[in-house]
């Protein structure tokens, strides 16, 4: 082997090693990972809520019965408010 040869095994052994250190160095820093799969997470919750969302609001169910429900909701809060109203009288 020549000196050119050698340094140039040299030269790609050094490229090699800075690289499996930088990978090293990206699976060691936990932090990191544990932010980017939080973010990852992130998104994935609120593109399924996105889509849930909008399945119950393109249900027919939901679109008919909204009312009902908010009718029997205000009755019961103005049932409670009229029983407070003659509990304290």
């Amino acid at each position: 082997m020549t000196a050119e040869e050698l340094q140039q095994e040299i030269d790609q052994t050094r490229q090699q090693l800075g690289e499996t250190v930088d990978e090293l160095a990206a699976k060691a820093d936990v932090k990191a990972r544990a932010k980017a799969k939080a973010a990852q997470t992130k998104e994935l919750t609120r593109a399924k809520a996105a889509e849930v969302s909008g399945r119950v609001r393109r249900s027919p169910f939901v679109q008919r019965r909204w009312p009902v429900a908010l009718g029997a909701g205000l009755l019961v809060a103005g049932s409670m408010a009229i029983w407070r109203w003659k509990k304290k009288t």
